[in-house]
């Protein structure tokens, strides 16, 4: 088996988690240099990412429905709560544990969806996933330059760059996931005992391997498309800060 896509993948996503991380906290640096008010800088910070609250907040509603799990008012005003902006709510009625995690883990798959589809419909996506599965470098390289040269590039860029940094599962979301990863974790503990496992991995292993090229094809697009946007964020940041006079200190 080519292990070079997950790898990739593995890489990649641990590149999104420290970059989603950077973006919010100075997104919300940027917003407070521009206003000292701190409720219309809450604002600020939540505007940019609007689109892909929206659809993170849907994503919640749309499964708990279909699970036929009830629903409060969707909120899509940003607040503090405690040390910590909650971008959007929608209340949902407690339910049982595969339920609750399939719910909280709705924007995270409908996220990837969204981008999955403009990756392969508008930039050509399919052709870095082709060539990483051959570990075709220069194939990947002309194929990441022609992503830029994509009609509208940059809106489209826009909707992956907020979907992006907005489809992670909240604290919240992942209350309910503790039991079923647990019973995961026998299921596969018991087929490795029972001597099943070579078999269920000869079986998985193609749609395993298609997966997650689409998924590392996916996260380098999202990578490159997350940096440009980092640099706008940094540039603002300090410009801002030599007009005001003033720069925000970020914690650990």
């Amino acid at each position: 088996m080519n292990w070079t896509p997950f790898l990739w993948l593995a890489v990649t996503l641990v590149l999104l988690a420290l970059i989603e991380r950077w973006i919010h906290r100075h997104l919300q640096g940027v917003a407070l240099l521009v206003a000292s008010d701190r409720e219309i800088a809450i604002v600020l910070y939540a505007v940019p990412l609007l689109p892909g609250v929206v659809l993170h907040e849907l994503s919640h509603a749309a499964a708990a429905l279909l699970l036929g799990v009830r629903i409060g008012r969707i909120s899509l005003r940003p607040k503090l709560t405690g040390e910590r902006i909650q971008l959007g709510f929608v209340p949902i009625q407690k339910t049982d544990p595969v339920r609750g995690s399939l719910i909280g883990l709705a924007p995270l798959l409908a996220g990837s969806a969204v981008i999955l589809l403009i990756g392969y419909a508008v930039f050509g996506l399919g052709g870095v996933g082709v060539a990483l599965a051959s570990l075709d470098w220069d194939g990947l390289t002309a194929s990441l330059r022609e992503m830029l040269s994509v009609p509208d590039a940059w809106v489209w860029a826009y909707v992956i760059f907020t979907v992006s940094n907005t489809m992670m599962p909240s604290r919240s979301d992942r209350q309910s996931w503790a039991p079923v990863v647990l019973f995961l974790a026998l299921v596969a503990a018991t087929i490795a005992v029972s001597g099943l496992g070579p078999m269920v991995a000869a079986t998985l292993a193609k749609p395993v391997a298609i997966g997650v090229r689409w998924l590392a094809a996916m996260t380098t697009l999202t990578v490159m498309i997350d940096l440009p946007f980092m640099l706008a964020i940094a540039v603002t940041e300090r410009v801002v800060s030599r007009v005001k006079g003033t720069e925000v200190t970020y914690g650990r």
